[in-house]
């Protein structure tokens, strides 16, 4: 008997109560039976029933102390898990709060559920009252709702299977008054359907077959749609002779090979840049060839560029390419490896004794650090970060944030796999970064959240590290402390007699995070990291929060981009 049919024969009363079960019950139930891994929230009035039927089915809850941190953190968790999470919020100032975590779930195609309350249907006056559907739509998410009782459970997993079946956020709305209605039993919803991932025709992948043939120095790109994809694209490269690289929403899909660069885009090294600029074909696998990614186009004028993806829409979403192809990006992969290797045997390309001695020197930020300037009683941001990398455990989850210093967790700190890596800056928000990295640290107990954020971003959230005491996070959160908001202190650089609206007095962020029941240290020169690595050698059941005073330069890329 599935879990569904469990559902459909024991849901007329609640648990261990011998009480009519709402619909409201039902709903968290059935949600939990289809699938859903994990719940983040801040409960009120208006979605407390659908999360006790949520909990009492045995998914996992985080109350969250805000709700856009509840919409990161599940974010996250669904990102490092392939699982849905889902997110529980009040009816309109609940689900407005949890908007840009929405948002940034969205552009990044996670898929996510949100269980939201609404108002009664046909209420038109009221505090709560909004227009759910609109403002979840207005941010690309997927609206949907219950409209009966009778309809509810099957108007829930249809959002649930929507949200597996496209990689997107879906909100779902349940308005109160049928929440509070007595569910009568209902057949059960039929099992989701198994999707077959989409194949390329012969016609595309022979086409591909011709262009790598010819290639004299390819590179293949691996996007996040491509991370099921690794042992397929180092196949591929092995066959043609191809550099590997991932983009930055991928970073660690080819850790370990040798013919591979760290990333691809801002993050990358400039001798990483060169390198990708000398290729003569680049394929990107599941990659969105952004701004980011190409590096405003910089890093995608190869005479040949083609896309795999297995969504039609991608193809020149963002710029141009020679060929797009339509299919599964590890099918497309392993098709044309196997159809070269029928034709020649594994040819040279670019891997090179020169190349490979090429690849290591200029793979790793940490291993070429760029000059910075010294400021008594202040730390260079690179150099701190490189000391960072060599001192925390390589099985870690590294998770930036926005802003100038992104690029210091960002590109600086090695990531382990394609799972050790988080990057919330698909709607260029700050502030996503700690909720993220508690999503990360709940999602891998295994491994060492490492969040990277600046001191504006971190105040935005700085409610979470309860979250995170409370869950007993062995996580690190180190804040580069430069009193400012450092973009736009950078950005309008020739303008300091305007620069006061975003400069701020010092603030002593470690005493913050040890009145939340964290530790803390301040970081001012590198002999002062003793106090990480007392907190290394002991119990790590608490977080640590690390302000570190930093000099406040520009960072590699914040001066690139201002040339842009």
């Amino acid at each position: 008997m599935s879990g569904i049919d469990t559902l459909e024969t024991t849901a007329a009363t609640a648990e261990g109560e011998g009480e009519p079960m709402t619909v409201a019950e039902a709903v968290g139930r059935a949600l939990a039976e289809r699938g859903v891994a994990h719940v983040f929230g801040v409960v009120g009035s208006g979605n407390f029933m659908v999360t006790h039927g949520l909990v009492s089915s045995g998914v996992p809850f985080t109350a969250a102390r805000h709700e856009m941190g509840a919409a990161c953190m599940a974010d996250s968790y669904s990102r490092l898990t392939d699982r849905v999470a889902a997110v529980s919020l009040h009816q309109g100032c609940g689900l407005t709060n949890a908007m840009t975590g929405i948002g940034e779930a969205t552009k990044s195609n996670t898929p996510l559920l949100v269980v939201t309350g609404d108002t009664a249907v046909g209420q038109e006056q009221g505090n709560f009252v909004i227009d759910q559907d609109s403002l979840v739509a207005a941010v690309g998410a997927v609206p949907r709702r219950i409209h009966s009782s009778a309809t509810a459970v099957a108007d829930a997993v249809a959002a649930y299977d929507i949200a597996v079946r496209d990689r997107t956020t879906v909100v779902l709305s349940l308005p109160v008054d049928l929440q509070a209605e007595i569910w009568q039993e209902q057949p059960a919803p039929a099992p989701a359907p198994r999707v077959i991932p989409a194949g390329a025709s012969a016609e595309a992948l022979a086409e591909l077959v011709r262009i790598l043939t010819a290639a004299q120095r390819p590179v293949i790109l691996g996007g996040r749609g491509a991370r099921q994809a690794a042992a397929e694209l180092r196949a591929l490269g092995e066959q043609t002779g191809a550099i590997l690289v991932p983009s930055a929403g991928a970073r660690g899909l080819f850790t370990g090979e040798e013919w591979a660069l760290d990333v691809m885009g801002g993050f990358a090294t400039p001798g990483a840049r060169e390198l990708i600029q000398e290729a003569d074909v680049l394929v990107a696998f599941g990659a969105a060839l952004n701004q980011w990614t190409a590096h405003h186009g910089t890093l995608t004028a190869q005479p040949t560029l083609v896309q795999v993806d297995d969504r039609r829409e991608a193809f020149g979403k963002h710029r141009g390419v020679s060929l797009g192809i339509v299919g599964d990006t590890a099918s497309v992969a392993s098709a044309v490896t196997g159809m070269l290797a029928a034709q020649e045997a594994p040819r040279i390309g670019l891997r090179t004794p020169e190349t490979r001695a090429r690849i290591r020197r200029i793979r790793h930020w940490v291993d070429d650090l760029p000059a910075e300037r010294h400021s008594p009683g202040h730390i260079g941001a690179g150099a701190l970060t490189a000391a960072l990398d060599a001192m925390l455990p390589i099985e870690r989850v590294v998770v930036p944030d926005g802003g100038n210093v992104n690029m210091y967790p960002g590109a600086f700190l090695r990531v382990p796999d394609e799972r050790g890596f988080v990057m919330p800056l698909s709607f260029q928000s700050i502030g996503l970064g700690l909720s993220n990295g508690i999503g990360a640290a709940i999602a891998r107990p295994d491994r060492m959240a490492v969040v990277g954020t600046g001191d504006g971003s971190f105040l935005m959230a700085a409610v979470e590290l309860d979250t995170a005491v409370k869950a007993g996070l062995g996580m690190i959160v180190v804040v580069y402390n430069d009193e400012a908001y450092g973009a736009e202190v950078h950005l309008f650089a020739d303008h300091p007699e305007k620069q006061a609206i975003v400069r701020f007095p010092e603030t002593d962020i470690a005493s913050i995070a040890r009145g939340y029941g964290c530790a803390g240290v301040t970081v001012r020169s590198l002999d002062d990291l003793a106090g990480v690595q007392a907190w290394l050698d002991g119990p790590r059941d608490r977080p640590l929060v690390v302000d570190a005073k930093i000099t406040g330069d520009a960072s590699p890329l914040m001066r690139e981009n201002l040339a842009h």
